[in-house]
């Protein structure tokens, strides 16, 4: 005979598609891992809002008005008014530090007619310091109407700084077939040749020098306190030459009108009206 059989009561067996029963250290490790899931993604959210608080907060503190440009120091402006120069380098209306661009304000400020170089420094929390080096005239150019006066002052780079109405005295008059524009303007290179004699006349020879003249092809002639007339040339060699003038101002017997030309450095030549 077989074996008696126990059979299983209908009501206890496991349905197709049902779950098995978990175990309940299972479940409790399955329900740790979610909540330590849910308290890492609360950390990582709350720390960006954190990082985004602490941008926010720092952005409204660098445009506050604790951190703006209220130390202004401006120095070595003699021409300039310390106001042109602030207002050049967008400094009037006291901007948040933040956005003070050293570079784009040094810029700004070179632009100014006698400014030659500009310096801007931001110091932290409230300050910005400007050192201007201005530009030296070395000239007088005769002007237009734009310029505002008869004459202008110009630098050795050609750089109208400003209009007078008469030359300075002792400055030397630069006369060429040009005439000087407004304050801030550039002459052109026809009067190049001029300015760099201009700028380089020794200066126990200088205070005698009046008029430097530029003729076409750039042949520069000077005009002394004396009525006498020196060629140059060109500006070759203007050492060489500037000490032929000198010998010869000093051993030469000169008279009104005569004409030294050193056009050949070490063989000058005098000749009479």
């Amino acid at each position: 005979m077989s074996p008696a059989r126990t059979a299983t009561p209908p009501h206890s067996r496991p349905r197709p598609g049902a779950r098995s029963p978990i175990d309940p250290r299972i479940r409790q490790r399955r329900a740790a891992v979610t909540r330590k899931q849910g308290h890492k993604r609360l950390w990582v959210v709350g720390a960006l809002m954190v990082v985004v608080g602490l941008v926010v907060g720092g952005w409204f503190l660098l445009h506050s008005r604790l951190i703006t440009a209220r130390v202004l120091t401006v120095t070595g402006s003699v021409h300039t008014p310390v106001d042109a120069v602030l207002a050049a380098a967008g400094l009037t209306g006291h901007p948040p530090l933040l956005d003070v661009s050293p570079s784009g304000a040094a810029a700004r400020v070179e632009q100014l007619p006698w400014v030659g170089t500009a310096t801007v420094v931001r110091h932290w929390p409230d300050g910005v310091s400007i050192a201007v080096v201005e530009r030296t005239p070395v000239a007088a150019v005769a002007g237009t109407g734009a310029t505002g006066g008869a004459w202008a002052e110009v630098d050795a780079t050609g750089r109208v700084l400003t209009a007078v109405a008469a030359p300075p005295a002792g400055m030397v008059r630069v006369v060429a077939p040009v005439a000087a524009g407004a304050p801030g303007t550039e002459l052109g290179a026809v009067a190049q040749p001029g300015l760099a004699v201009a700028a380089s006349l020794p200066p126990a020879f200088a205070g005698q020098v009046t008029e430097v003249d530029v003729a076409p092809g750039a042949q520069v002639t000077l005009k002394l306190t004396t009525p006498v007339t020196v060629d140059l040339g060109s500006t070759a060699q203007l050492r060489a030459k500037y000490e032929d003038v000198a010998a010869l101002l000093a051993r030469a017997t000169l008279t009104s009108g005569d004409v030294l030309d050193v056009s050949v450095p070490e063989s000058p030549v005098v000749s009479g009206p």
